[in-house]
């Protein structure tokens, strides 16, 4: 799991944003939100334009670096703070697998060139580039590890990590392994829009998979479940074109195609279901995932999520979510111009279970964050 996550330099993050997963209070309430002795499910909340769309690139920056997933064209554009004071964007990513600590920093002058990369684990650093310069390597460590590997490169847009990865054997107990099946399975993606991801999926994927996977298994049977649950009181019936192609339809007199006439929230409840369902995530990231909800559909998806073991990031504006029936004030965030902090920091208050958390937001109690 993801432990600690920093980005500074990175398009609106003119200082060090920083999210300790590991910072939580001793809640008795709502312990699903909780795994590992780390946070695993967030909402964060924010005023318009602070950065929330770009928190979810920033941590999703570590996907094109790395692994060959999917990073929807253009939402790289502009990477570098335009303020004028930095050269590069620098990130660190902190990964808790068991006793295992894998601590990797990096920072890049644009999405495509490297100019520093470090990798420590347990304490112990194993390499450390700038611009391709050895500054500091194990060398007993690459010698028996990658006893094969030559280092002497000058490719500024190749990982170092990413060559040692792809060009070694691991045990899949190995905290590099691990941390690489944990980045090939993160996920961005946005209510808004069911085509815009980052993550997951390879580059190469079938175009008509999100309209056709429906048709698969008993996705249809499990998503008329689901709508029955969000109360959506309609049928779905499939009907099979002369040329043999499915197509879903609402159940009728006359039948009307379902993804011509549904509304925007039954349409942002399939992209849900879609990238939700029979995946193994690691990292899940919604980019205003209720934005067409109700507000009791917003709260059965964080119910939902939460029951889930991957980590996961929500981000609204939605304050009735903001309550410790559904979660607890060190799962909720808030993003201003200078920081990042969860409610449970951002007042002297000592919260608890019965205190009205978005009475308190709204009031501005938190505005100190």
């Amino acid at each position: 799991m993801l432990k600690r996550f920093e980005v500074e330099g990175f398009k609106c993050f003119d200082f060090p944003l920083i999210i300790d997963f590991s910072d939580i209070k001793q809640y008795s309430f709502n312990r699903d939100c909780i795994s590992n002795n780390l946070l695993k499910t967030l909402i964060v909340y924010g005023k318009n334009a602070v950065g929330k769309s770009n928190l979810g690139l920033a941590l999703f920056d570590l996907v094109s670096h790395l692994v060959d997933r999917n990073v929807t064209p253009n939402v790289y554009d502009f990477y570098l703070n335009n303020k004028g004071k930095y050269g590069s964007a620098s990130f660190r990513y902190v990964f808790q697998f068991g006793v295992d600590i894998v601590d990797y920093r990096y920072k890049k002058s644009n999405v495509d060139h490297i100019v520093y990369e470090s990798l420590t684990i347990n304490d112990v650093k194993y390499f450390e580039y700038s611009d391709k310069t050895v500054l500091n390597s194990n060398s007993n460590y690459v010698s028996e590890v990658f006893p094969n590997l030559n280092f002497v490169y000058n490719d500024a847009t190749i990982s170092t990590l990413r060559f040692i990865v792809n060009n070694s054997a691991f045990d899949k107990d190995h905290p590099l392994r691990k941390m690489y099946d944990f980045v090939s399975n993160m996920l961005w993606f946005r209510s808004l829009d069911e085509n815009l991801f980052i993550g997951f999926k390879d580059n190469v994927r079938k175009a008509n998979d999100y309209y056709e996977f429906i048709f698969e298994d008993d996705n249809l049977t499990q998503f008329q479940k689901l709508l029955i649950t969000a109360g959506i009181d309609e049928k779905l019936i499939v009907k099979t074109t002369p040329t043999m192609k499915k197509e879903l339809y609402f159940d009728g007199k006359p039948l009307v195609p379902f993804f011509k006439v549904a509304s925007n929230g039954t349409k942002a409840l399939y992209t849900f279901f879609y990238w939700t369902r029979n995946k193994e995530i690691s990292f899940l990231f919604i980019d205003e995932f209720d934005a067409y909800y109700h507000y009791e559909l917003a709260e059965l998806i964080v119910k939902d999520l939460e029951k889930r073991s991957m980590q996961t990031i929500l981000t609204s504006h939605n304050t009735n979510l903001l309550s410790n029936s559904i979660m607890r004030p060190d799962c909720y965030f808030i993003l201003t111009p200078v920081r990042i902090t969860s409610i449970a920091r951002a007042t002297e208050r000592e919260l608890r279970e019965g205190h009205n958390l978005e009475k308190l937001y709204i009031n501005g109690e938190f505005d100190g964050s």
